[in-house]
This record gives structure tokens, sequence and C-alpha cells, in this order.
């Protein structure tokens, strides 16, 4: 029997603003944290889903802790800063289901990340993170951290969340991003991210582009369309369900992520992985806010 599964899931854990009619709601979220909490609900119990960043010593980063804690993903590599806080978020849904945010982030705790090093991702053969990860980490940090990836034998898995707000430039994201995805062994990239950071025209030039940086194992999301596989040799292409409603496609990304890799790694099977996480995505899309109530 394989040896069970450790995996880290880095980011920023924040504070989730949002309104069910005018009733204010706070919940906790963040994109690879929602991806740490559906893959922990696809993976088999003798597997573990650990979070990595950095938290406050406040009351909330408290709460917050123990919000991940009980979902079943690992806290034993978060942090904590003395002075700094989470960062917190607005959501923002139109009459559609489409979202919108508003951020107080620039100063939050998880932007000290890796202050001391990589050595809390020793104990870990999987590494999930994004280019939010990446953009909130200082300039030397990021460049420190790919660096180390690249030399440390571990399963690289990257979402390149691009949020341009977060970057100076786009050709520093463009930099990054590249790199990241040089280094990627399992690719999780949706296509308007990438036609927007890249200037691709169609899925097939964003497919080409990644698979000449030796991404070819993964999915490209496409939304309601339904995910492709990064090696088109497969051939696998639905069709998927729809959404029969659309609330709020918050962490739809996220949640097909976390399924699709909780399928993948533990089978190997990209038909089976591809359709776990849409069918995940779509239970998400359906209802408020980017964690579900667990069934």
């Amino acid at each position: 029997m394989p040896d069970p599964l450790k995996i880290a899931c880095i980011g920023e854990a924040m504070i989730e603003l949002s309104f069910d009619g005018a009733i204010p709601c706070v919940n906790f979220a963040g994109d690879t944290l929602n991806t740490a909490i559906y893959l922990r609900r696809n993976l088999g119990a003798e597997h573990r889903v650990s979070y990595v960043t950095t938290l406050g010593e406040d009351s909330f980063s408290d709460r917050l802790m123990g919000f991940i804690a009980d979902e079943g993903v690992g806290v034993e590599a978060i942090s904590r800063h003395p002075s700094l806080l989470p960062g917190l978020y607005a959501i923002d849904t139109s009459p559609d289901g489409e979202r919108s945010f508003l951020y107080w982030r620039e100063n939050s705790a998880a932007r000290s990340l890796f202050c001391d090093g990589f050595e809390c991702l020793l104990p870990f053969g999987v590494i999930y993170f994004s280019a939010i990860t990446l953009a909130i980490l200082p300039e030397d940090v990021r460049a420190a951290f790919l660096d180390w990836l690249e030399g440390s034998g571990k399963t690289v898995v990257f979402d390149s969340n691009y949020r341009p707000k977060l970057w100076p430039d786009v050709a520093t994201a463009q930099s990054a991003i590249k790199t990241a995805w040089q280094l990627t062994d399992i690719g999780l990239p949706s296509v308007d991210d990438e036609m927007l950071l890249f200037a691709d025209s169609t899925e097939q030039q964003v497919l080409d582009r990644l698979n000449s940086w030796g991404v070819t194992c993964g999915a490209l999301k496409r939304g309601a369309l339904g995910p492709l596989p990064l090696d088109t040799g497969l051939g696998i292409c639905g069709p998927y369900q729809k959404a029969a409603i659309v609330v709020d496609t918050t962490a739809a990304g996220d949640s097909f992520n976390g399924a699709f890799l909780g399928a993948f790694l533990q089978n190997g099977d990209m038909a089976t992985a591809l359709e776990t996480g849409h069918l995940c995505a779509l239970e998400v899309v359906g209802t408020r806010g980017a964690i579900t109530k667990c069934t």
C-alpha cells in the first residue's frame, strides 16, 4: 500500500464578510485555504492536509486557527506574528451570482510568511500554492521560495490565480508565474486568468504555452464549460453537468482544485478527477460563501 500523503497548502487565510440579504455574515476563507478544506473532504482519513500561513496573536486569529482545525486541516505549520493581524475581504455578489471583492490585506500577518525560511515544509511530499501566495510574499522571499522548490524534490501543484491588484506590474507577475509553471508537476490554471496575464487568444494557445513549459498534467478550468485535461492527447472533454442554479461563484475554482486533487492523488485517473472536481464546484456555486457545510 502506498505511503499516506502529506500535503501542504500555502497561502493567506482571511476573514470573509458577506451578506445574506441585508444581514452581514462573517466567515473565514482564502483561495488556498478553500482548496485545503475541499481537498481534506475528498481524501481518505489516512492522508494529511495541512495549512501553511502566518496569523496574528489576536482573538480573530485564534478563531481562524480553530476553524481550520475543525475542518480537519492540520495547523502545525501555522506561525504567529506578535503584532500583525489577518487580512479581511468582502464579497459583493451580482444578481446572476458573479462576485467581486474588496480587500483589506496590505499589512496582513500572512505577508511575513517564510521570514524564517522553509523548514516547515520539509515534512510534506506535496506542495500546493497559487499566484496569490506568490503575490503576497516580498520579492526576495518569493524568489527564495521558488528557488527552494526547484531543488526540493516535492510534488508541486500550482494554480495561477492572477489578481492584478496584488502585483506591482504585469511583467513581475508574468516572470514569477512563468517560473512557477516551469516547476509544476500538476497544474490547475483557469483559462480566463491565463488569457488575461499572458494575452493568449484561445484555449488552445493557453494549452500550447503551458505544455511548452512542461505543464502536461492537470486541468484547465473553464467555468460552466467544464474542465479540459492539460494533456489534450487524453481526449477527455465531458460532457459535464450544468449548474441548476448559480447563487455565488466564490471558490468555484478553489473547490474544483480540492476535489480534483483528492481524486487524482489517490487513484491517478484523470477522467474521474475532472468529473469529481466539476461536481464539487457545481455544489459550491449553488450556495453563498466559499465553504459549504460539510454533509
